[in-house]
């Protein structure tokens, strides 16, 4: 519809005119222009509700196709400081391209080693790591000289044996017993007049003391270290007399005395003896020194 009349309704007019005689050529010219235009109105009505239905991005595409920028030249150095703008691509605003940096090379520029600095502090030990694994055998080293000559093994001795002859009757509580024999007596280690071994090297020594009992009376002795009763050696009273003995092991100290005593209670206590015979002994020796133990 053109100019609020019909297509349809423009031709049957033009044609009861003509048949009337009421066109005139100038009539009939403006007639044909107006139905040109209707007929592009027609033609062009859906292209333009199209257009308004699109979005306005999709326009650009509605073109013709276009052939791809292909640079044919290389580009000039260094470049050209872009503007504040530039193009995209066409149909599109101009934006602001990103902005291009140069590269230098450094190993160009890279001077002479300079000079070594001051060392640093040493920094704390790290933790002790696991043991490795066990490494191949060296070679037998060459053989040393020989070293000069030592002082001489020096081992130490002590040893002691004595004897009393005559018997003997106790007539205080306590006594010690002396001895008229000496048998051995190495470095004069034993008094035979106090009965004691004053020990000189120190270790471990073996004692013994051997006694005659006395018919019908007690015998009652102790083997003393210092003012220590160590051991004892005792008989009840017999008819008959017999050998008694007591021996032991004891550690003795340098300074150490050792000796034996006689006991006296309520009994008579004595030991016999007679001049031409050796019943009464006592003996020691070192067994091992405390240098070696």
């Amino acid at each position: 519809m053109v100019r609020g009349k019909p297509w349809c309704l423009g031709q049957h007019e033009r044609v009861l005119s003509r048949a009337s005689g009421a066109v005139t050529p100038e009539t009939d010219r403006q007639a044909a222009v107006s139905d040109r235009e209707m007929a592009l109105a027609r033609i062009a009505a859906p292209g333009l509700l199209l257009l308004l239905v699109l979005p306005g991005g999709a326009w650009p595409s509605l073109g013709p196709p276009r052939r791809p920028c292909v640079q044919c030249c290389p580009p000039a150095w260094p470049p050209a400081a872009p503007g504040p703008y530039a193009r995209r691509s066409d149909g599109e605003r101009w934006v602001q391209p990103p902005r291009m940096r140069p590269t230098i090379d450094v190993s160009i520029l890279k001077g002479e080693k300079g000079e070594t600095g001051v060392r640093g502090p040493s920094g704390r030990s790290g933790k002790e790591g696991p043991p490795g694994s066990r490494g191949l055998r060296g070679r037998k080293g060459q053989k040393g000289q020989a070293g000069l000559p030592g002082a001489a093994c020096r081992r130490a001795y002590a040893a002691f044996s004595v004897g009393r002859r005559e018997g003997l009757h106790s007539t205080d509580g306590l006594r010690a017993v002396p001895f008229d024999t000496e048998l051995v007596n190495l470095d004069g280690a034993f008094d035979l007049a106090s009965g004691r071994f004053l020990c000189a090297v120190p270790g471990v020594y073996f004692l013994s003391l051997n006694v005659h009992t006395w018919n019908y009376k007690e015998t009652y002795l102790h083997i003393m270290c210092n003012r220590e009763a160590t051991a004892v050696l005792y008989a009840q009273p017999s008819e008959r007399s017999v050998m008694q003995t007591q021996s032991l092991l004891l550690p003795l100290a340098a300074g150490d005395a050792v000796w034996v005593r006689l006991f006296h209670r309520d009994r008579d206590n004595a030991i016999y003896g007679e001049p031409g015979d050796l019943y009464i002994t006592f003996s020691g020796h070192l067994v091992k020194p405390a240098a070696e133990l």
